[in-house]
């Protein structure tokens, strides 16, 4: 067992639950599709999530030594030059993900304190993201078992309030309350239009992340058998709560209703007065829950993609002091190097928004677009493991040869057309369009290209000068 072998089985569920789950993606997807969001989930989670996890799993069997997950993963099935691009891009989409969790953090938080949503300027939200920021940066660096005791209880309170949810919906309609959009077959159909498909990367995005999870492997007690047998259970509990939510969102609180910003609240508010509850003790109570998981997953996401680039890259990359690992396993100099460049990220968006909800509709856009790079490399790399490599010794595979290479051809289908319907959503500004979201990926992958490709041209140098001093 690892020397750093500190947290339970429990605690990781927690920090997946965490990392992938938050009951505001329910309703934020309803607030694009509707009630059809519902098939998306169950899609999702049926055709993506399981099976996705499955393929984590492979990864871990096959690397159970390795420290940053990503990385390794790639690199034993591609080789370290498309390894160092899928951890690039784990961590560069994370970056952008920071804008979409650090506004709803100040939302949730003027709820738990006052009970309502204060408005600030985009402006404002954005320099008070960047003081939250500063603080989860810090604590980030001291290691999993720090980010572990905020995580169970922020997932907690989740879990606690999204069954909660369910199960008062569900009772309502069985004592006789009409939902106020009725839960019918046509209303769950989808339109597969170019905006529904775009907003099937939300929804994969929202059953993403269970990636992240992979870098704690060596902090876990069992090893990797006790990290496969958690993170498949998180999966189905985690899709079953996204599909059964999203049926019953709009039980109480039609669609047209709902905002970004607080339909979170909208929906429990709805709830909370059939049963009699004032609304400012919901809004209290929800935004203690929401503020509290949003924060157990600020500390993983600002952790464990920075992990994942910068624990396992070859140390001449950036430079020996910037990839040590402090005493917990944290690249500590490359975690506060993230932190000034998501500075700007923040304050960009903020420049071309009018308002908070505006902002957020921006933001959740690309953070959903870019959010699936990371498991396109991932597939890749899979689909070549079981192509090329599926010799090599596992504890776990995914069926058959031809069944592993099915299905992940499968997923890379529906990812793609997913990904160009997210990079041009339907009605945003083209200009917009391009300079945030086209140019961002743009500039960040072609940067990584270059200086993977300067590494190369170095190292090729010094191993001429050397055969010539041996010659």
């Amino acid at each position: 067992m690892s020397a750093r072998a500190k947290i339970g089985k429990f605690s990781l569920l927690s920090m997946t639950i965490a990392a992938v789950f938050n009951f505001r993606n329910v309703v934020n997807n309803n607030i694009e599709i509707g009630m059809a969001s519902a098939p998306g989930f169950l899609f999702a989670t049926l055709f993506y999530f399981i099976p996705f996890v499955f393929i984590i799993s492979e990864f871990v069997s096959l690397n159970k030594d390795a420290e940053s997950g990503v990385y390794q993963w790639v690199k034993s099935s591609l080789g370290p030059k498309w390894a160092f691009l899928s951890a690039y891009a784990y961590w560069f989409v994370n970056l952008f993900y920071f804008t979409s969790l650090l506004p709803s953090i100040l939302v949730y938080a003027s709820y738990a304190f006052w009970g309502y949503e204060y408005t600030f300027t985009p402006f404002t939200i954005s320099v008070l993201s960047i003081l939250i920021f500063t603080v989860s940066t810090w604590v980030s660096t001291k290691g999993a078992e720090w980010i572990g005791k905020v995580t169970s209880f922020g997932s907690s309170l989740m879990l606690f309030m999204s069954f909660a949810f369910i199960i008062l919906c569900g009772g309502a309609i069985l004592g006789g309350v009409q939902p106020v959009t009725p839960i019918t077959v046509k209303a769950m159909t989808p339109v597969f239009n170019w905006k529904f498909f775009g907003t099937m990367a939300w929804i994969f995005f929202a059953a993403g992340g269970s990636e992240a999870i992979g870098v704690y492997i060596n902090d876990l007690k069992g090893g990797s058998k006790a990290f496969v047998r958690m993170i498949v259970i998180a999966g189905i509990m985690i899709g079953g709560l996204y599909s059964v939510g999203s049926l019953l969102v709009n039980v109480f609180v039609p669609q047209d209703q709902l905002t970004y910003s607080s339909g979170i609240f909208q929906v429990f508010v709805g709830l909370g007065n059939y049963f009699g509850i004032s609304q400012k003790l919901i809004h209290h109570f929800i935004g203690i829950v929401m503020l509290a998981s949003a924060l157990g997953a600020l500390l993983v996401w600002t952790s464990a993609p920075v992990k994942v680039f910068f624990s396992e890259i070859p140390k001449d990359m950036f430079g020996e002091k910037t990839v040590a690992l402090n005493k917990y396993g944290i690249p500590e100099r490359a975690t506060w190097i993230q932190f000034f460049i998501v500075i700007p990220l923040l304050l960009i968006p903020a420049l071309g928004s009018g308002d908070i909800n505006e902002l957020l509709g921006i933001i959740i856009n690309m953070t959903a677009a870019t959010s699936l790079l990371p498991p396109l490399f991932i597939m890749v790399a899979y689909f070549n493991l079981r192509l090329n490599k599926d010799h090599l010794e596992r504890d776990f595979k995914i069926g058959s040869r031809k069944f592993g290479l099915a299905l992940t051809a499968f997923l890379l289908c529906i990812f793609t057309v997913a990904f160009i319907a997210a990079i041009f959503p339907a009605g945003q500004n083209i200009m917009l369009t391009l300079i945030y979201n086209v140019g961002g990926v743009a500039i960040f992958m072609g940067w990584a290209l270059w200086k993977y490709n300067r590494y190369e041209k170095k190292c090729s140098e010094i191993i001429e000068v050397q055969n010539e001093e041996l010659a």
